[in-house]
């Protein structure tokens, strides 16, 4: 089964601000926290070493690798689980103008084995209310205030609780 989901937010600030949100991805260093992904809140993003092509890790079940990564501007993580998960996800800060930035997360791919159940069930539950948390952290981090804050369905809180 193919799909295809596509997340954006237009956030009031450069492109070089909402690149540097993504260009901190996993990051631990106390200078320089990682602003964009959800946690905690959600498995944390992590990797074998630093954001880089070839890096080695995930969140959670989701596992990938640094598939390509252009600093400031975009990145690309090849799914390597869960099983029957073929395909990407990515961020990429796309400028609109001087002052907005498009921050938009792409995940395609092609569900096959169990994942042909997983993903509709669960995963994509759970996929869309992570990635709304991060957008939400984005425009945080950007402006100071999230305008329209995400909310976890019902859905969600149920399977947050079945994966505790």
């Amino acid at each position: 089964m193919p799909v295809y989901n596509v997340h954006e937010r237009v956030l009031a600030a450069g492109a070089s601000e909402v690149g540097a949100l993504i260009d901190g991805l996993s990051c631990k260093a106390a200078d320089r926290p990682d602003k964009l992904w959800p946690n905690p809140g959600w498995p944390a993003m992590e990797f074998d070493g630093p954001l880089a092509v070839g890096a080695v890790g995930g969140h959670g079940p989701v596992r990938y690798t640094v598939a390509a990564y252009v600093p400031g501007t975009w990145v690309r993580f090849a799914f390597s689980g869960p099983r029957g998960f073929d395909g990407f996800h990515e961020f990429t800060a796309l400028p609109l103008d001087g002052e907005r930035t498009a921050l938009r997360h792409t995940l395609a791919m092609r569900t096959g084995g169990p994942a042909r159940l997983s993903w509709p069930l669960a995963f994509r539950w759970m996929h869309d209310a992570c990635v709304e948390d991060a957008l939400d952290r984005a425009e945080a981090a950007c402006t100071g205030t999230v305008s329209r804050p995400s909310r976890w369905s019902p859905y969600v809180r149920f399977l947050r609780s079945l994966a505790r």
